[in-house]
């Protein structure tokens, strides 16, 4: 599916509604997003996130959870200290 917003970094909206926030370590896997790129959202099968942002072009895989929810803190640091 098409982005339908991604005005910031961290958040992209896609056009059936769904909105998702991006994993703060992937934000330059999607500095090339145009609104016509093509997505699919897919179950995550990692501690972090609960679902990933597949580019269909490249594929290209950005981690994400819904709008709302918390990144789980111990995690996300574990993750952001091995790099």
């Amino acid at each position: 599916m098409k982005i339908r917003k991604h005005a910031e970094s961290h958040l992209v909206g896609l056009e059936d509604g769904s909105e998702w926030q991006i994993y703060p370590a992937d934000f330059d896997l999607t500095l090339g997003w145009l609104s016509t790129t093509e997505l699919d959202v897919v179950e995550a099968v990692d501690e972090i996130s609960s679902h990933e942002l597949v580019d269909r072009e490249d594929g290209t895989r950005v981690r994400v959870l819904p709008v709302g929810q918390k990144w789980p803190i111990g995690e996300v640091k574990h993750s952001l200290k091995d790099g």
